[in-house]
């Protein structure tokens, strides 16, 4: 039995940011952004919040794969920029979608979390546990973000992204790896609240992301290809026959690099960070739905599913649709 995605969704929040507009709130450009990153804009959350977007991108996902809430079983929800510490995101989503009859929780693996989740929601599907699970991805993180840093606050942007995972005869996912390298999580480092109690005191403001570019770029570069190759062999699937990769959209020359390691021309590679820049986890559902809605994802193709990001993480999964 494999686990096959037969539903996706997305939502943006409203507010589209180019890059002109923060060029006269910083010290930045469009080029400058552009050339070292292919962003050209970004959606922020004004008014929306991240339970809001994803109970969109779930009723979308829901709606296509012909399932009413109340037929899930699970609710996996992939975020590290949730509306509240408690209840998580995926409670909240159970609560906005009615779902009564399904257990939920989150899973934080920063920019790998929804191949993170995708592949917790195989292995219950896998084992026969449960059968109906959605699986979403999502953040607001320009409430993490210093906006007076312009090497970083320029490149994240909202949303959310969501996929229902159903048991399959014949399509699904054929091979899966993740990994994780704490060693060196701190090249990618937001700080959560300091301990207050009765016998320490701490007053500090609230951190902000911060990252070594560079490192995430020799990090990424040398990482993602191979995933992609052990996930393919997993699969029983030659990387050059694979039809589509959807990677995590952090950075075009982090795409285009992995494209030209393994050989596969761009045209295979389908990007949306033009207008998304990178939304963490809610990046790969994203783009998985862009690629839905535009057709470019036929019956029976093969696909792969790529993700990195803090911890370090990173996690691949190759499947046919």
């Amino acid at each position: 039995m494999r686990s096959r995605i037969c539903g996706t969704g997305s939502a943006l929040p409203k507010r589209e940011v180019t890059n002109e507009e923060l060029s006269r709130l910083m010290d930045t450009s469009d080029e400058w952004i552009r050339s070292r990153t292919g962003i050209r804009s970004r959606h922020l959350a004004v008014e929306e919040g991240l339970t809001e977007l994803a109970a969109d991108a779930a009723s979308q996902a829901l709606s296509e794969a012909g399932i009413e809430p109340g037929d899930l079983d699970m609710i996996l929800a992939a975020t590290l920029s949730a509306d509240k510490i408690l209840p998580s995101l995926a409670c909240e989503l159970q609560r906005e979608l009615g779902a009564k009859n399904a257990v939920a929780f989150d899973v934080n693996a920063a920019c790998s979390g929804f191949l993170f989740a995708l592949q917790t929601a195989d292995a219950y599907i896998r084992c026969g546990i449960y059968r109906n699970i959605l699986v979403v991805g999502g953040e607001i993180l320009s409430k993490l973000m210093d906006w007076s840093d312009r090497s970083t606050c320029v490149l994240f942007g909202d949303g959310a992204g969501a996929a229902v995972v159903r048991p399959d005869e014949s399509f699904g996912i054929l091979g899966s790896v993740q990994g994780s390298d704490g060693a060196r999580g701190e090249v990618l480092l937001c700080e959560n609240r300091k301990n207050n109690n009765p016998f320490v005191s701490n007053e500090t403001s609230p951190s902000y992301v911060s990252m070594d570019g560079q490192e995430v770029y020799k990090f990424a570069v040398r990482t993602v290809p191979k995933a992609i190759q052990e996930a393919a062999g997993k699969a029983g699937v030659a990387v050059e026959d694979i039809d589509l990769f959807l990677l995590h959209q952090a950075n075009i020359r982090i795409i285009e690099s992995v494209s030209k390691r393994l050989k596969v021309p761009m045209e295979k590679f389908p990007t949306n960070l033009e207008r998304c820049g990178n939304i963490s986890a809610g990046s790969v559902p994203i783009l998985l739905d862009y690629a839905n809605r535009k057709g470019m994802i036929q019956k029976g193709r093969c696909i792969a599913l790529a993700g990195f990001g803090a911890g370090l993480t990173w996690g691949a999964s190759v499947l046919t649709w």
